[in-house]
């Protein structure tokens, strides 16, 4: 008896935010699907990649093929000129790792002056990361919202701490877009839409981050969180998670031992930077299968990676 596919398709869909401005703008979300499933119907809006920078001139001499990808680029711009250049990158995320108050603490205006040069350098779609301090990251969000006006950049993250300040100062007052936090965990994160659409947020204007872990390292949560996220959005038709996800992978998966240790000190492991790539394409790999609409990575090489397992299961 021959196989008859039965496609599952669901009469609720994620909704579509659209990031940057002109030909190269990227729209997540679309899908009435689950994830990856492009055989049940066609991929309106495939799942997006995104290649990561920090406002500061890291040590790469770790990652030799890193550190000749971008070679001769010193400052914030032109390290996002070759990023953008990467293939298979779709937006450029620019995450603020000086403007952390126990290092460089870059001030708000330092950081709003680096927004605008990396957005004026790129025709990429740009998503802003902050430092992960709460206030400092209000701060440098409001300051780089008004900088960048008019780009349509989205700013991850707003948290319950700060949504308020966050969501005012850059959805409402620039009509930018405005990322969702919530730590591993569906009722936080449907609450944190709530209270941001209540604050006059368009639900189009949110992504959600709903957190993230390296593969190995407590993972089965951020997969059973992104199972259960769309499964309510799309069985349930539940509005208030039908906004497309983004996942930092990036920031987990190069902190981890197998990313950090040295070749020298652990030469059964093999090549670190080796490693490290495969901590991040495994883990986002399995973010995009459980849910998430976009990924953000660190290693052109994951980049492609990824973009082109995205483009095979088209």
């Amino acid at each position: 008896m021959p196989f008859v596919s039965k496609p599952r398709k669901f009469n609720a869909s994620i909704n579509e935010t659209v990031l940057g401005v002109g030909d190269k703008a990227v729209t997540l979300g679309g899908l009435n699907t689950l994830p990856l499933h492009f055989f049940d119907a066609p991929a309106k809006n495939p799942p997006a990649v995104g290649i990561e920078i920090t406002d500061v001139d890291a040590d790469l001499s770790a990652f030799p093929e890193l550190a000749a990808f971008y070679e001769g680029a010193k400052t914030p711009a032109e390290r996002a000129k070759k990023a953008a250049a990467a293939e298979g990158a779709q937006f450029v995320c620019l995450r603020f790792e000086g403007a952390d108050p126990g290092g460089l603490n870059r001030s708000a205006a330092e950081c709003a002056a680096i927004a605008k040069e990396v957005a004026e350098a790129i025709d990429l779609p740009l998503v802003i990361s902050g430092c992960k301090n709460v206030e400092k990251d209000a701060e440098i969000f409001a300051a780089c919202a008004e900088a960048t006006s008019g780009k349509n950049v989205l700013f991850l993250s707003a948290r319950e701490e700060n949504y308020k300040t966050v969501g005012a100062s850059t959805a409402l007052a620039y009509g930018q877009k405005v990322g969702a936090e919530s730590a591993v965990d569906i009722n936080l994160a449907k609450q944190l839409n709530v209270v941001m659409t209540q604050l006059g947020i368009a639900p189009g204007s949110i992504v959600m981050n709903v957190g993230s872990a390296a593969a190995g390292y407590g993972f089965e949560y951020v997969a059973s969180t992104l199972d259960r996220v769309k499964a309510a959005a799309l069985e349930q038709n539940d509005n208030m998670l039908q906004m497309p996800i983004m996942t930092p992978v990036s920031a987990e998966t190069w902190g981890v031992k197998e990313s950090i240790m040295p070749e020298q000190d652990m030469p059964e492991w093999g090549s670190q930077e080796e490693r490290a790539v495969a901590m991040e394409t495994v883990t986002a790999s399995a973010c995009l299968a459980s849910g998430s609409d976009a990924v953000i990575l660190r290693h052109p090489k994951s980049v492609k990676t990824i973009a082109a397992m995205i483009a095979a299961l088209l």
